[in-house]
């Protein structure tokens, strides 16, 4: 099932989809919205229960689990491509994958690192807002190939 929101990548690509658990009499679908106020968990909810369904794979329910909060370090490598080829900037880790760890301290930085542009791959590019369609996502240009494009913000 694609995400509303970013109809170029699955939900499992996203990382919303953090398990599926089998109670024998029904299936239990674990999910973990991007952010609490996500407009999309609703519909995302009821279009996975839904697909669920339409394979005959019910009865499903779907448990909101917003612990451990989600993070862009969840969307599969595979996502960061196909956000790549959407012409949305994928994030880098927050975690670097060495450090072994499953909960980190939360570190603000004081200045965006480099976005390169999915368009021309420049990383000569500037940030428009801090947020685009989205608060996910910020709206940079491309300084190149003067190209605005959106960034899926490091969580």
């Amino acid at each position: 099932m694609l995400d509303p929101e970013v109809p170029a990548l699955s939900v499992c690509d996203l990382g919303i989809v953090r398990d599926v658990i089998d109670h024998g009499a029904e299936l239990e679908v674990v999910l973990t919205p991007t952010y609490s106020g996500c407009p999309a968990t609703e519909a995302i909810e009821a279009n996975v229960l839904s697909a669920l369904d339409a394979q005959g794979l019910g009865p499903a329910r779907a448990t909101l689990r917003r612990a451990p909060a989600w993070t862009t370090d969840w969307i599969t490598e595979e996502g960061k491509r196909k956000l790549h080829a959407y012409g949305i900037a994928p994030p880098a880790h927050v975690i670097p994958a060495e450090a072994g760890i499953q909960s980190f301290p939360l570190r603000f930085f004081p200045r965006a690192p480099s976005v390169a542009c999915p368009r021309c791959d420049s990383q000569q590019t500037e940030r428009l807002s801090a947020f685009g369609s989205t608060a996910c996502k910020a709206m940079y240009r491309c300084l190149a190939c003067r190209e605005p494009f959106e960034h899926f913000k490091p969580l």
